[in-house]
């Protein structure tokens, strides 16, 4: 049986480490033998969030089935534990002893008791629960002049960009109407269902399937209108590379959806 476990250093006579995502190592035991490898945490240094993700990578990379630690969130724990990864928690002992304890199925928990493993248990951090939620309210009254502006573009395209004008830009060759339906797709915005309102009034003013298939794909997918707002949750990179991605397959699935509406109504 292989086990990872959250330390201080790389030795087996460090301390588990407080945190299994922002421990300088993880030590990989196996039980049987108790050979071991001591792998530097990439994400060690990570305060803003997010270290939880590269160790929980690294476990489940490394075919690991337990991962024992001082503490462990939440989210990290349904992961590992969906995977089939044992997690125990309150550990403060050495990493040889916390072995041997959990060989002998007794570990001890954060209080000093002896008592038995807990597959998935972990025990609330109160003071990294309010940090969370002071970020996550910071967040969220950052995002809030975003949202508004956001709600307000929505609601002047909708206005000023009639069905009928839609009608009369999508009206021609199929490729550049899948083009322009995809273009204007991405930059309205709203509920899907909206989109399919839309989509069937654009079919009965002779819009090409084309480029109705493209309009409502790039509605549901892209954002342009809301991109100032993933950016700044999600960050620059990954918001324009998504989105970018996102309108070229909403070109690929119109003209794949056409073409097997097509062959199979033959």
């Amino acid at each position: 049986m292989k086990i990872m476990i959250s330390a201080e250093g790389p030795e087996l006579t460090v301390r588990v480490g407080h945190r299994f995502g922002t421990s300088p190592y993880l030590i990989i035991v196996d039980t049987q033998t108790m050979a071991f490898e001591a792998v530097s945490n990439p994400a060690a240094d990570n305060q803003k969030g997010g270290a939880g993700v590269t160790a929980v990578v690294l476990a489940i990379g490394r075919d690991v089935d337990a991962v024992l630690t001082g503490y462990c969130s939440p989210m990290a724990t349904r992961y590992l534990t969906e995977n089939g990864i044992e997690v125990v928690t309150g550990i403060s002992a050495t990493v040889a002893d916390t072995v041997e304890q959990y060989k002998k199925r007794e570990l001890y928990d954060a209080g000093g008791a002896a008592g038995k493993i807990n597959p998935g248990k972990t025990q609330v951090d109160r003071s990294a629960l309010a940090q969370a939620l002071k970020s996550s309210t910071r967040q969220f009254a950052g995002l809030l002049p975003i949202l508004m502006a956001v709600i307000l573009s929505i609601g002047l395209f909708t206005t000023f960009i009639s069905e009928e004008i839609l009608s009369v830009i999508l009206a021609g060759n199929p490729g550049i109407d899948t083009f322009l339906g995809a273009c204007l797709g991405s930059i309205f915005a709203g509920n899907p269902i909206n989109s399919y309102v839309i989509g069937g009034a654009l079919l009965e003013y002779g819009v090409s399937l084309f480029a109705v298939t493209a309009f409502m794909t790039a509605w549901v997918a892209v954002g342009l209108v809301q991109l100032p707002a993933e950016i700044a949750a999600l960050g620059k990179k990954f918001a324009l590379v998504r989105n970018a991605v996102s309108f070229v397959m909403s070109l690929l699935i119109a003209v794949l959806t056409v073409t097997f509406l097509n062959y199979f109504t033959v």
